[in-house]
């Protein structure tokens, strides 16, 4: 009996009756033999941590456009931090840890550079629409490993698609990521914004932090105990009426006064210019493209898509330098 085999059994054994076993996986677009060590969801996350992808993902900003300071969020420390959330509440319902880690890990890599303004510049400005979350599985199932993909399982692919809020995810474990996502990005966008000077913790509306806790550390233990509280034992993940409110009104808070927040989002238009610049540039010049994406044209793919795939594979810094390259005089460089 191999060692993977024994953690099946392991699985079998320990898990709860509605988390999603490693024997019981859909499979793969492509079968392929079964490692001797790892279970499924256990070589889908290693394929994940060890793609390109995910290291660009430290250079890809969350919310703040280059800010000055060590300690902001990037696209890499959230994805880490949902990671962490999602295991704890994974854990202490007896799910499978691995494929929520597994999801956790994987649901930005597709994520364009400057966060959610250069999302919606490429799906303003490419006709064939752009959504992180799809970017994310297209990024997994066809641009990593030289337009090969990391041929993951049903149950990661499906989590990684489905992490927004208007999906509904397969599994509990992709519901856990759902979820841990949201609070994850409620938890650390507050505190980077306090950092920043743009909130302060009385801002925030009395009900709220009374429910909830009067610093993000509080506001985050409530979210994870108030999952773990009221999704024992049941075939679902959900929160409290009073905890899952408060959250959606903290949520509405921060769009209102941190995500719309002028100083917050001052460079965000001159991100939106530069990405949709470059869009349509590469877009009349395909050919200008690195080989990988040039493959994917060779092989059928609607340019529209590729130069997308092209762009959101960007990190911040090398779109900036990218857009310098192209449009701006030698001569005016630093």
């Amino acid at each position: 009996m191999t060692i993977r085999e024994k953690l099946e059994i392991d699985e079998k054994e320990t898990l709860s009756e509605f988390a999603t076993l490693s024997i019981n996986s859909k499979g793969r677009l492509v079968d392929e033999k079964q490692c001797d060590i790892r279970t499924v969801f256990q070589r889908d996350r290693d394929r994940i941590i060890h793609c390109k992808a995910f290291r660009r993902l430290k250079d890809k900003t969350q919310v703040f456009l280059s800010p000055e300071g060590d300690h902001y969020r990037t696209r890499l420390t959230h994805t880490l931090e949902v990671s962490q959330n999602a295991r704890t509440i994974a854990k202490a319902l007896r799910l499978n840890e691995e494929l929520v880690e597994a999801i956790a890990l994987g649901h930005d890599l597709g994520h364009t550079p400057f966060g959610h303004a250069g999302e919606r510049a490429l799906n303003r400005v490419c006709t064939l629409g752009f959504e992180h979350n799809e970017q994310s599985l297209r990024t997994v199932d066809v641009l990593e490993k030289d337009g090969q993909g990391l041929n993951l399982t049903f149950e990661v692919r499906d989590g990684i698609l489905n992490h927004q809020t208007k999906s509904t995810p397969a599994t509990l474990e992709g519901k856990v990521v759902r979820l841990a996502d949201k609070i994850a990005y409620i938890h650390h966008d507050t505190d980077d914004a306090i950092r920043a000077g743009i909130l302060k913790e009385e801002e925030i509306p009395a009900d709220l932090r009374r429910i909830l806790g009067n610093r993000p550390t509080e506001r985050l233990d409530t979210f994870i105990h108030d999952i773990i509280t009221n999704s024992m034992g049941k075939n679902d993940i959900c929160m409290s009426e009073t905890v899952g409110k408060a959250m959606l009104d903290m949520r509405k808070f921060m769009f209102e006064h941190v995500y719309q927040n002028k100083k917050a989002k001052s460079e965000e238009g001159r991100a939106e210019m530069l990405v949709t610049t470059l869009y349509e540039y590469f877009l009349e010049h395909t050919d200008e493209m690195p080989d990988e994406f040039i493959m994917l044209l060779e092989r059928g793919e609607d340019p529209r898509r590729v130069v997308c795939d092209y762009i959101a594979c960007m990190t911040d810094r090398f779109a900036i330098s990218k857009y310098e390259e192209l449009f701006i005089p030698k001569t005016w460089h630093g």
